[in-house]
Order: structure tokens, then C-alpha cells, then sequence
């Protein structure tokens, strides 16, 4: 199961809610499936959005998105996973070694990831890992 190249933003929020749906009716999760319903068990908030077809969130904030909320913290767990820039991990242990939940770190990280995504897709370029993990490391 792919959530990602190739589908469409109906498609990807479909993919979340069927992950939440199968928890749901405790059927079996596939792998990532199970890593979005780790993401999504730490956002009570969005339980109730999930199970139905209801909600319609836009635009390019991820307050305002819960999808595209979910989905930073899917990518910063990728990111974190693959130590990918090198670095991110390290910054991820001095937020939690000053006292932040994992959570917390995650909410700040993805901060940091979302401003990066933007400033790409403003200028028609790739993120820049050098400067994001560089604004990572500010935090």
C-alpha cells in the first residue's frame, strides 16, 4: 500500500481513514497502515473526522489540514527512521533530553518540516536539506 506518488489528495485521505476504520473493526493492519495508526492515536482530536467522509479540510496549514498533519508526522518518522538529513536524529534526542514529550518534539520538528516544504514549493526547487536540518538544529 502506497499513500504517497501518484495519488490523489482524495486517495490519501482515504488511506487514513481506512487505516483508522480497520483499527477500528480490529482487523489487520499492513505495515504502514500501522505506522498511520500510531500517528493517529496520538491525535484523539481527529478520531471522529476519520470515521466519516465528512470532512472536507483545505489549504496548506497543517493546523487547519488534519491530513496534511498526519502526514508530517508520517514523514518525519521516515525521516527519523532513515536518519535522513543526517543529523535529524540528534535533534530529535536534544529536544527530548531538555524535557519534550515525543509528541512535542514531533509538533516542533514538523513545524520546521512544513516551512521547509513550503519554501520548496514556492520556489519550484527541492528542500534544501543543508538548511532544513540547519533550522532543525535552531530549534
Amino acid at each position: 500500500m502506497s499513500v504517497y506518488a501518484g495519488h490523489s489528495r482524495d486517495a490519501m485521505r482515504a488511506a487514513w481513514r481506512e487505516a483508522w476504520q480497520r483499527h477500528e473493526q480490529r482487523l489487520p493492519l499492513e505495515p504502514l497502515q500501522a505506522q498511520m495508526l500510531d500517528v493517529i492515536a496520538l491525535h484523539p482530536e481527529y478520531h471522529a473526522l476519520l470515521q466519516g467522509a465528512a470532512l472536507e479540510a483545505e489549504g496548506t496549514d497543517a493546523a487547519a489540514n488534519p491530513f496534511l498533519h498526519l502526514g508530517l508526522h508520517l514523514a518525519l518518522r521516515e525521516q527519523l527512521g532513515t536518519n535522513r538529513p543526517a543529523g535529524i536524529n540528534a535533534v530529535l534526542q536534544r529536544l527530548l533530553q531538555r524535557g519534550a514529550s515525543l509528541h512535542d518534539a514531533e509538533h516542533r520538528m514538523i513545524g520546521v518540516l512544513s516551512e521547509a516544504l513550503w519554501q520548496a514549493q514556492r520556489s519550484g526547487r527541492a528542500p534544501d536539506e543543508r538548511v532544513y536540518l540547519e533550522a532543525l538544529q535552531r530549534l
